[in-house]
C-alpha cells in the first residue's frame, strides 16, 4: 500500500475530511499537522487540504508551511502534490489554491495538471457537471472528482525526452526588454545541453483575441486543431505547443499580471486544449518586474495554465527577477550563474 502525505490543518468539515478520503483511496493517509514531519516530505506524494477562512486564508495550514520553511526550506524538494480546497463560501478556492501552489513550488514541490477540487458553499461549482454526470447528486461528483485527482496523483511519472522541444511565447521588444534578455542567457545554456528551442514572438497585427464562440463550434474547430479566428495562435502557435515538451512563458510585469498579447494566446489554447491533453508537458515561465510583483505573475501564470490548462508544473517553475531601466538585468548580481541554474532544472525535468 503506498503512502500519501496529508498537508493541512486540524479540524476542518465533514466536507474536507470527505474529499480527502475519496482523493487518497485505499493509500495508506499520513497526516501533517506540524513541522515534526518537515524532515519525511521529500520525494512524497503530497495532498494539500485547505479550508479558507472568511477573509480567504487557511491561517493554521499557513502556519504549518511557514513552520515547515523554517525546519527545511526545501521540504518538498523531489516531491508531487495536488490540492483539494474547500470553502464555506462560493469564493477563494482559486486564490486559496494559486496562493498555496506557489509556495509549495518554491520549497521544491511539483504539481500534476489540473492539481485542485474545489468545493464552494452549496457545491455550486459542480452544477455544470450535472449536464455530463445527470444521474448524479453534486456531492457524487465531487467525490468522483477528488478520486480521480488521487489516482493521477498517485500514477504521475513525467515524462522525458532524449531531445526535448521547448517552446517560448514572448511579445517583448528585443531591443529593451530585461525579461527577453533574461532569456537569452538562459536560452544559451539550453542549447548548449541539445534542447531544441522555437521562440514565438507575439505580436498585436497578428493576434485575435478569444471572444467566447460556441462550446459546439469551439469543438468543430478544435477537432482541426484550428480555431475560428485563425493567424498566428492557429498557424503557428497551435503546432509548437503540439510538439513541445515544455513551453515558457516571457511575463514581464504589466500591471501585476501577464501581458494582454500572451493572456489572449493563452486564451485561444482552449480550442487545441479541448482536443489534446497538456499533462505531459512542462510549464515554466521567467517574470521580470520593474519594481515588485513577480509573484502575482507567476500565480497568474500557474492558474492559467497548471490549474486550467493542465500542464505540469515543475518545482521553482519561474525564474523572477527585478529590473527596471532598459538592459539593467544585465547588471544584476550573478545573473548569469542564476540563468544557468534555471537551464540546468529545465534539462533536467525534461530530458532523458
Amino acid at each position: 500500500m503506498e503512502n500519501v502525505y496529508i498537508v493541512s490543518a486540524d479540524g476542518y468539515s465533514e466536507q474536507l475530511s470527505h474529499m480527502i478520503g475519496a482523493a487518497s483511496g485505499s493509500c495508506k493517509r499520513i497526516y501533517v499537522h506540524d513541522a515534526g514531519h518537515a524532515g519525511e516530505l521529500a520525494g512524497k506524494r503530497i495532498i494539500f487540504a485547505a479550508e479558507p477562512n472568511e477573509i480567504g486564508v487557511d491561517l493554521k495550514l499557513l502556519q504549518l508551511l511557514l513552520d515547515i520553511v523554517e525546519v527545511s526550506p526545501r521540504a518538498f524538494e523531489g516531491s508531487v502534490g495536488a490540492l483539494i480546497v474547500h470553502s464555506k463560501s462560493e469564493i477563494y478556492t482559486k486564490s486559496c489554491a494559486t496562493h498555496l501552489i506557489f509556495v509549495a513550488n518554491q520549497m521544491g514541490c511539483a504539481f500534476i495538471g489540473h492539481p485542485l477540487v474545489e468545493a464552494v458553499r452549496g457545491l455550486k461549482n459542480y452544477s455544470t457537471w450535472k449536464k455530463v454526470f445527470k444521474e448524479n447528486t453534486l456531492s457524487e461528483i465531487c467525490m468522483m472528482q477528488c478520486e480521480k485527482l488521487g489516482q493521477r496523483l498517485m500514477e504521475y511519472k513525467p515524462v522525458r525526452s532524449q531531445a526535448p522541444k521547448i517552446t517560448v511565447l514572448h511579445s517583448s521588444s528585443r531591443k529593451t526588454s530585461n525579461t527577453l534578455m533574461l532569456w537569452n542567457m538562459v536560452e544559451e545554456n539550453l542549447v548548449k545541453m541539445g534542447c531544441a528551442v522555437r521562440q514565438i514572438h507575439v505580436e498585436n497585427e497578428n493576434l485575435t483575441d478569444c471572444r467566447g464562440c460556441s462550446f459546439k463550434l469551439c469543438m468543430h474547430y478544435g477537432e482541426q486543431k484550428s480555431c475560428f479566428y485563425g493567424g498566428l495562435v492557429v498557424q503557428e502557435v497551435f503546432p509548437a505547443v503540439e510538439e513541445c515538451d515544455a513551453l515558457v512563458l516571457l511575463c514581464p510585469n504589466y500591471n501585476d499580471s501577464i501581458a494582454a498579447n500572451l493572456m489572449a494566446v493563452i486564451n485561444r489554447l482552449t480550442a487545441l486544449y479541448r482536443q489534446m491533453s497538456f499533462y505531459e508537458k512542462a510549464l515554466f515561465g521567467v517574470v521580470v518586474s520593474g519594481n515588485s510583483g513577480n509573484d502575482s505573475v507567476a500565480r497568474q501564470l500557474l492558474g492559467a495554465l497548471n490549474i486550467n490548462k493542465g500542464f505540469r508544473l515543475p518545482p521553482e517553475f519561474a525564474l523572477m527577477e527585478i529590473a527596471n531601466d532598459p538592459g539593467s538585468i544585465k547588471r544584476v548580481q550573478d545573473i548569469r550563474k542564476r540563468a544557468e541554474s534555471f537551464a540546468e532544472m529545465i534539462v533536467r525535468e525534461i530530458k532523458k
